[in-house]
């Protein structure tokens, strides 16, 4: 075995390493050359003792002589494939083997070396499958925070309500099934949309979002379908719309109730028959798309205003997911203050320590009526202006109460909450806690528990403030 020392810029931290070879001397060799670089190495003198491991240890990669006594290389290959499938297989063979190691390579062995062994060359191929297995981790990670983001785990609530929207996603994502999502504006129609694109086949498929209402009815035809050179002024070249852009995914048609009738009517044709025209062309395009539309408007009421055609309604609400406002469902309001905080404090680079009780009871009856959207912009505010690391009474934004998020959902109109911006933080106190206990019709104990302090302290506070 060569012994030249060669420095290696990659960081084998956390990659482990297991060496079987029935050489207890080669087995030791190799081990030393690879822990010198960084790698942490376990070591087996038998093919047997690592099966054993294989089966009650964690490796990232396998290093394996391919001849041996008892247990070969090729049954330690098969073995770790078992039990640990995403690990990288080395093996080390001799000339009058290479045969056998190239066919094993052929099972899912990622290399072979041959004897007698280069360090150099050692390093390199370990280098090599260290790098293979950062990617996959990487590409897990990845999967894992998207799902977090736009998988289910992303659309956050504990509620009965959300655990039944949950559960319809559930069923209608696997399925290629047109979706109709109903609900308020800032209830999160969008982040809906991208769940049930990333949990369906189409996953690996574009997800393309369309806002209706953000283009004049004279663009949106040409959004949606393209165009081609010539077909009105300014048209230089030809031009893909949405439904090409998506071909094999899922088109995202938000607030599709203000929709023209006219593009009502091509929308209409594209579903059934599966195709599109371009915009100054009389050739049609076969397209394989997934709609997902989404509305805060009440569309059959609009169907019998006559301003959205009843055909397309029924297309397009195959299947429909209906959306809370989040003053409906205030238990989620905590859920959704710790994820929110959690996901702002990294994006802005803050350390968050904790919210005031307070504030966590003033946002959690505040009515929302901009729902999940205005309280994540509620808090981005008070992430970026918080100077101490604790939210409390002081960060909140000045239009907190002037918004109509009062405790009923209501303006309160000069009064109650919104006169207490600027307003010491004892006074602040004064005004909840007295709420609280009328709320409560008088009984503290359950006054302490919503408030989220000791009985004692409301004691204290109760005396404090003159409020019995």
């Amino acid at each position: 075995m060569a012994v030249t020392e060669v420095k290696t810029d990659l960081a084998a931290d956390q990659i482990r390493v297991l060496v079987v070879d029935d050489e207890e001397a080669h087995a030791a060799a190799v081990a030393e050359s690879l822990e010198r670089v960084g790698y942490e190495c376990v070591v087996a003198t038998d093919g047997a003792e690592g099966s054993r491991l294989l089966e009650t240890g964690t490796f990232d990669i396998v290093v394996t002589d391919l001849v041996m006594d008892d247990v070969d290389g090729l049954t330690i290959l098969a073995k770790a494939k078992q039990e640990l499938p995403d690990a990288e297989v080395i093996l080390i063979t001799g000339h009058g083997t290479i045969n056998s190691a190239v066919t094993a390579m052929q099972y899912g062995a990622y290399n072979y070396l041959t004897k007698p062994l280069d360090i150099n060359e050692l390093r390199a191929v370990v280098n090599k499958a260290t790098e293979r297995q950062r990617l996959a981790r990487s590409n897990v990670e990845l999967r894992r925070q998207l799902n977090e983001k736009f998988g289910f785990e992303g659309v956050i609530g504990n509620s009965p309500q959300m655990h039944r929207a949950i559960s319809i996603l559930r069923q209608i994502a696997p399925t290629s099934a047109t979706v109709l999502i109903q609900g308020e504006s800032g209830t999160g129609k969008e982040l809906v949309a991208k769940a049930i694109h990333t949990n369906s086949p189409r996953k690996s498929k574009p997800f393309v979002p369309l806002n209706c209402a953000a283009i004049s009815e004279g663009l949106l035809e040409g959004e949606l379908f393209g165009h081609v050179k010539g077909a009105f002024t300014g048209a230089v070249a030809d031009r893909k719309g949405r439904f090409e852009y998506a071909n094999g995914g899922t088109l995202f048609l938000d607030e599709v109730g203000d929709m023209p009738l006219a593009t009502q009517i091509k929308l209409l044709r594209v579903i059934e028959n599966g195709e599109i025209m371009r915009v100054g062309s009389n050739e049609p395009v076969k397209v394989d798309v997934r709609l997902v539309s989404a509305t805060n408007a009440n569309l059959e009421e609009a169907v019998r205003q006559g301003t959205f055609r009843e055909d397309l309604y029924y297309r397009l609400k195959v299947m429909t997911v209906n959306l809370p406002p989040l003053r409906d469902r205030r238990q989620d309001i905590p859920l959704l203050i710790d994820h929110f905080l959690k996901e702002l404090c990294q994006a802005h680079r803050k350390e968050i320590s904790g919210t005031s009780h307070v504030v966590r009871k003033a946002i959690s009856d505040c009515g929302w009526p901009g729902n999940v959207r205005q309280l994540r912009n509620t808090l981005e505010s008070m992430v970026v202006v918080d100077s101490d690391g604790h939210l409390d009474v002081d960060d909140l934004p000045d239009d907190f109460a002037g918004d109509g998020v009062g405790g009923d959902g209501r303006s309160s109109s000069g009064s109650g909450a919104d006169s207490l911006i600027g307003k010491p933080l004892d006074e602040v106190e004064k005004y909840y806690i007295a709420r609280a206990l009328k709320q409560c019709q008088g009984n503290r104990e359950e006054a302490a528990r919503m408030l989220g302090i000791g009985e004692r302290t409301l004691y204290r506070k109760i005396k404090l403030f003159d409020l019995n």
